[in-house]
């Protein structure tokens, strides 16, 4: 390999087929909500690493390692090839709380596949982008998918078909999603009043518990209900 040139490797490796271990150069893109505030090192996120004595912290690995915090970057400092472009952008802007900043730049992204030579590509792109968008920005309304589908419509008319079959499948999902979540939250009810007239007053550390369980589990404890004798038996089912 030519000098100061960069190379990625598969950290695995095969003894046949290299004798040394590859460089790795430690880099982490972050798209949270809030900026990145966790120190660059790896010594300084591990708990009692500066009070090792030395002989015992030279065993230790310790490195820092480059952060990217993509809430951070603007549209003109995203460069790249298109689908570089369009998963920075869309990275950076999944989580915002502004709608309108979001839907303007997924818009964006659905312009940016036009530069694509080979439009099955970018059908195809169209797709997978959709899928993350729809699945990731749970704060999306009907109006907004419209507003996105529509645009697609005008941009990539070939792709619409694609665009509204998923954004059918998310909606059905986010109604099925909403008909578990009151379900559970039926069950935990009856659950907890149960429980208390069984064996009185609960732990307020176990009603909290039972509250956050899945309708399975919420099932199994109602089904059981006869059959404890002590609130022990209702923490082995939560835990």
């Amino acid at each position: 390999m030519a000098k100061n040139q960069i190379k990625l490797y598969n950290i695995g490796y095969r003894k046949e087929e290299q004798q040394q271990l590859p460089i790795v150069i430690p880099l982490v893109i972050y798209h949270g909500k809030t900026s990145w505030s966790i120190p660059t090192s790896l010594g300084a996120n591990l708990n009692g690493y500066e009070e090792l004595p030395k002989d015992v912290k030279v065993h230790v690995p310790d490195f820092d390692y480059i952060i990217y915090d993509l809430s951070g970057f603007s549209d003109e400092e995203i460069k790249g090839k298109v689908q570089t472009r369009i998963l920075l952008t869309l990275l950076r802007d999944i989580f915002t709380k502004d709608i309108d900043e979001l839907i303007h730049s997924i818009l964006k992204c659905i312009h940016y596949l036009l530069e694509l030579e080979d439009k099955q590509t970018g059908i195809e792109f169209l797709e997978t982008m959709i899928r993350y968008v729809f699945s990731a920005a749970n704060n999306l309304t009907k109006r907004d998918m419209e507003v996105i589908i529509k645009e697609i419509e005008t941009t990539f008319p070939k792709g619409s078909e694609i665009t509204m079959t998923l954004a059918d499948i998310f909606r059905e999902e986010g109604m099925q999603k909403g008909i578990e979540i009151g379900e559970a939250k039926a069950l935990s009810k009856t659950a907890l009043q149960l429980l208390t007239v069984k064996f009185g007053c609960l732990p307020e550390e176990m009603k909290e518990d039972i509250k956050k369980l899945d309708v399975i589990t919420l099932e199994l404890i109602l089904s059981n209900i006869f059959n404890y004798t002590h609130l022990d038996d209702v923490k082995k089912i939560i835990s």
